[in-house]
């Protein structure tokens, strides 16, 4: 068994690649299921927020299992594997185990140390769990990711500064506007990003807020929060001139805001200046009306060009993250590896001991005279030999085979015994 990541993020790949990459949670199920029926794959999670798009498997050979895996993410989108690759990070076994700890503990994010990642893996975790793609070894290995993030988040600060994307979105907007007490912000979405944005706004000033949404009583509860306003998203092109900082954070399959529409609202705002901000991936938000005066637009890509300044901290307690995750690294490793050896180590062990027991048996027939004390005290001396004798090689195989060729350690022990091992179908083998 061997764990396997492949992926994407805002570290390889631009946003015009992500966002053809990216799946809403309602649309997970069935590509969940689709990567189980491909060959040699037995366990699969599959992560996608709006800067990453992960696959978290566990196959059996690394090279064929690594080429099904991108050649099925390629597939997607009727790419050709080669001209997918690029953009991809591939990592197996020991990078595989770090990669997802330092995700999860936000190590990897474009603002390091935010929580929103972590509730985005649980999430991609439980709906694995639904579909029924996580077996043994993925059920194991989040625990860990888990587990790391919490350690991390309670034995460092890098979680104490509220650096976000909603707080340096405030940012941006307070270098455009100055003091935001007489802004009116508008929300297009009523989701958790939203939500959160808004409130740093509120926070921070902003005299009025607007929602619109899809569905327009999510809209209204939304802004029943900030005592705001909530209006149909098919009135978007009418309101638009009413906020002057816009935030847009939908899974819509295309722009919501055109460049006419924000013509249209500059005029009615006598070219009072506009400010988008687009955290959506697909984009939201026209990116051609960057080009238009008075308009400020940034997406997600632009946001990494602010986090710099709140960070400085949070790089302090990332080297202290890094420490840890060095410290779990080697405990899965050895859980694993472990997993791999134990169905070997069982077999070899139960080979002996049914030899013995035959030869037992075959010494107290001929040694009928013996007495039941003596058969005791034989009886438990051939077992301490044959634990002593054991003792040695199990330790030394189960050391080997966390190894990088510890595979290969243990199919040479079943082949010189002879054994048969049993697969565990909860480990997810063939």
């Amino acid at each position: 068994m061997e764990l396997i990541v492949v992926g994407l993020s805002h570290k390889t790949a631009p946003i015009h690649i992500r966002e053809r990459f990216a799946l809403v949670p309602e649309e997970v199920a069935e590509p969940l299921r689709e990567l189980l029926r491909q060959p040699g794959i037995s366990e699969v999670v599959l992560l996608s927020t709006c800067n990453r798009v992960e696959i978290y498997a566990v196959g059996q050979q690394v090279e064929r299992d690594v080429g099904t895996l991108v050649a099925w993410l390629a597939s997607l989108q009727r790419m050709a594997a080669d001209a997918l690759s690029p953009y991809l990070y591939i990592h197996t076994h020991t990078q595989a185990i770090r990669h997802g700890f330092r995700v999860a503990a936000s190590l990897d994010s474009m603002v390091v140390g935010e929580a929103q990642i972590l509730g985005q893996m649980k999430q991609a975790f439980q709906q694995a769990v639904a579909v029924g793609s996580v077996g043994r070894v993925l059920q194991r290995y989040f625990q860990y990711v888990f587990h790391v993030a919490k350690r991390i988040r309670n034995e460092t600060a890098i979680a104490e500064q509220a650096v976000s994307i909603a707080s340096t979105a405030v940012s941006l907007a307070r270098r455009i506007f100055g003091q935001l007490t007489d802004s009116v912000c508008l929300l297009i979405g009523a989701g958790e990003m939203c939500e959160l944005a808004a409130r740093h706004l509120v926070t921070n000033g902003v005299k009025r807020v607007l929602v619109t949404n899809r569905t327009l009583s999510r809209a209204e509860d939304l802004a029943a929060l900030f005592a705001g306003e909530a209006f149909p998203l098919e009135e978007l092109a009418s309101q638009l001139d009413r906020a002057d900082i816009i935030l847009s954070s939908t899974g819509a399959p295309h722009h919501l805001v055109t460049p006419a529409m924000v013509k249209a609202a500059l005029k009615k705002r006598k070219q009072r200046p506009l400010f988008f901000i687009d955290i959506a991936v697909p984009r939201d938000i026209d990116p051609h009306i960057a080009d238009m005066d008075n308009v400020f637009l940034y997406d997600i890509d632009d946001l990494q060009q602010m986090v710099n300044h709140h960070l400085s901290e949070r790089y302090q307690a990332a080297t202290q993250a890094e420490i840890i995750v060095d410290e779990e690294v080697p405990e899965f490793l050895n859980w694993l590896s472990n997993l791999g050896v134990a169905p070997t180590i069982a077999a070899l062990r139960q080979q002996f001991h049914e030899l013995r027991d035959q030869e037992f048996d075959r010494l107290l027939r001929e040694w009928a005279d013996l007495t039941p004390l003596q058969r005791q005290r034989l009886d438990a001396w051939s077992r301490l030999l044959m634990n002593k004798l054991l003792h040695t090689p199990m330790t030394q195989l189960r050391q080997m085979a966390n190894g990088e060729e510890g595979d290969l350690y243990v199919t040479a022990v079943r082949k010189v015994f002879k054994l048969y091992v049993t697969p565990d179908p909860a480990d997810g083998t063939d």
